[in-house]
């Protein structure tokens, strides 16, 4: 509705192209008296407009019974409106065209061939009754941009759209419409195995009230506001690639797709790239913090162009977990693939400090405490908190009738495959994160259940229940380990960002790692600012002063261990590494003869100043 020449027919067929569905103009469904009257310039009365009106109100009720019907009417009255709508007052919507009188009479000049005259134009504003409940649009901007604006407020159009319905992905979902996001939600449809999964999960969830639910694609994506920014929850590799591909049909140029699963990191920047060359924004986020942390607030980790970044960071921070200063635990942070290798590593790092914690029981364990004993004993451990420390204490503490859940569960530890990556990614980078690979290959180990019940049998134990441990020089190697294991994920990161130009922050990274995620402890939040000094942890001189009193501890333990045949291989790669790493002069000048023996590696000589490399013809 509006004055003559503010775009009613212009605007009206735009939107039926984009809604699919008819439109008419009021102005051909004038009677031919009406008509003449209005070429000869004069206003048309109220009782010239009833027959015309009822008429109106006929045609929007046959087309409502169909699918429905824009319909381009001045009804400048609010009794006008009242005729228009009559008996299918909620059925039907008003769109209020706006503009000043020099804007409609400098179009109404150019307009051709019409019975509406310029000079008709005063008395039509002096008519108008602007409606109190209507969609107001400013003619002002672009035919386009009026279209979307239209779209937005017309149709019911959510604002960020979700895929995949599974833990996290129902958990993400909660997360961001309890904060208050307009959410249409995807769940693919699998006959007698995944049926009506997204409409019964909105049902079960009030938070979810208003959000769109959706088992088909198409209708999910037309029903996201452009540019339409959409997160992927589903499995890693072949299944995030189906997806995309399922969706580009029905996606539009300036789009974004956010990968928040745990793909690889080349996988997202071949991902990245592809979309690129489509006018497709791609975003690769990690997330951490399991079906909790999605659901109270994940770390966040994003990466891909900054500038897309931006126009999906509400969302993100948004729904992120809270740092001790307020701040999200989501930060942007790289290009490319940068933020899936950051949760890459994330998940390296976690895979050592539950090795590490399960070898702490373990060893309590075989010196004879309970589970009761060493849940005790891990709370009294005040300096090492954390968020997997806490939930090992809770396991410990699990009864099942009259014994501990822990140990009806088989002890073969499954992966994903994300610590398989950690261990390729290092080994590719040449950076020694070799307690990841010890925790990595103990998990392989557990899965070999039948050959170490046979081995056992084959080699029986030599242990002396005799002996015994310091639970102070227990808690010390465990300390000394796990900065051990910090340091060598924030260096395999270092290395990284430095080979691939990422300039990645790393006291960023450990500041977005202070809460919500599972390997979120007090020394995380003490590395932020170590971080801030130096890229490698083992040279700032708090932790070198820490380092070298745990050392020591940490020897007696793994000696000891070693000495009863307890496995302990994260704890003793710590100490292996810290032993590697301060020697300065290793035995590996051995290792480059021998290659140069055999295949003529060549060498470089302690007593060339100029560096160049060597053979000799052993």
């Amino acid at each position: 509705m509006g004055v003559s020449g503010v775009g009613k027919s212009t605007i009206g067929q735009l939107l039926s192209e984009e809604l699919s569905i008819p439109f008419f103009d009021g102005d051909d469904f004038h009677t031919a008296e009406n008509v003449e009257k209005m070429s000869g310039g004069t206003p048309l009365t109220d009782g010239d407009r009833i027959e015309w009106l009822n008429s109106l109100n006929q045609l929007a009720i046959r087309e409502i019974e169909k699918k429905g019907c824009i319909i381009a009417c001045s009804a400048l009255k609010e009794d006008y409106r009242s005729i228009l709508t009559n008996g299918i007052e909620n059925e039907s919507n008003w769109i209020f065209l706006s503009g000043t009188y020099d804007q409609v009479d400098t179009r109404l000049q150019q307009r051709q061939n019409h019975f509406m005259s310029s000079e008709l134009l005063q008395s039509q504003f002096d008519t108008l009754e602007e409606p109190k409940e209507a969609i107001k649009i400013d003619i002002g901007q672009t035919p386009n941009d009026i279209i979307e604006m239209i779209k937005n407020e017309l149709v019911k159009k959510s604002e960020f759209g979700l895929v995949g319905l599974g833990v996290m992905g129902k958990s993400l979902s909660r997360n961001l419409a309890q904060k208050g996001f307009q959410l249409s939600i995807f769940n693919r449809h699998v006959d007698k195995e995944e049926v009506d999964v997204a409409s019964n999960f909105k049902a079960s969830h009030k938070e979810l009230e208003t959000s769109l639910a959706f088992d088909d694609l198409k209708s999910f994506v037309d029903s996201i506001q452009k540019p339409r920014k959409i997160m992927l929850m589903v499995n890693a590799g072949k299944t995030t690639d189906s997806v995309i591909e399922d969706l580009l049909p029905h996606l539009s140029p300036g789009d974004t797709l956010i990968d928040g699963g745990n793909s690889h990191f080349e996988d997202t920047k071949a991902r990245f790239d592809d979309l690129r060359s489509r006018n497709i924004e791609f975003i690769g986020t990690g997330v951490s913090g399991g079906e909790e942390g999605a659901l109270k607030g994940p770390s966040i980790m994003p990466g891909g162009d900054p500038v897309v970044y931006e126009t999906i960071r509400p969302y993100l921070e948004a729904i992120a977990a809270r740092d001790a200063n307020g701040l999200p635990c989501c930060t942007y942070v790289g290009p490319e693939g940068s933020g899936h290798f950051v949760k890459m590593v994330h998940n390296g790092i976690e895979y050592a400090e539950m090795q590490l914690l399960s070898e702490v029981v373990g060893i309590l364990k075989s010196h004879g405490s309970s589970y009761d004993e060493i849940a005790q004993l891990l709370e009294s451990w005040e300096e090492s908190k954390s968020y997997l420390q806490e939930i090992t204490i809770s396991i410990l503490r699990k009864r099942e009738g009259e014994g501990w859940l822990l140990d009806k569960i088989l002890d073969k530890a499954g992966n994903k495959g994300t610590g398989n990556w950690t261990a390729v990614a290092t080994a590719k980078l040449g950076v020694p994160s070799t307690m990841v690979t010890s925790a990595l290959y103990a998990r392989y180990l557990s899965f070999y259940k039948d050959d170490r019940v046979r081995a056992q049998a084959l080699y029986p134990s030599e242990r002396d229940d005799e002996k015994s441990i310091s639970h102070a020089d227990l808690f010390k190697a465990f300390q000394f380990a796990r900065m051990i294991n910090h340091s060598q994920g924030f260096r395999l990161i270092s290395e990284a960002s430095r080979v691939n130009s990422w300039d990645l922050n790393l006291s960023e990274i450990a500041r977005i790692w202070t809460n919500g995620c599972i390997i979120r402890s007090d020394l995380m939040v003490e590395l932020i600012e170590v971080l801030r000094k130096g890229d490698n942890i083992l040279f700032d001189e708090t932790i070198v002063g820490k380092l070298g009193d745990l050392a020591s501890s940490a020897n007696i333990i793994v000696s000891h261990c070693i000495s009863v045949s307890i496995p302990i291989p994260c704890l003793s790669e710590a100490i292996n590494f810290f032993n590697g790493i301060r020697t300065a002069g290793s035995s590996a000048n051995l290792i480059q003869a021998q290659r140069d023996y055999f295949g003529a590696h060549t060498y470089q000589r302690v007593d060339d100043p100029l560096g160049q490399f060597h053979h000799t013809k052993w």
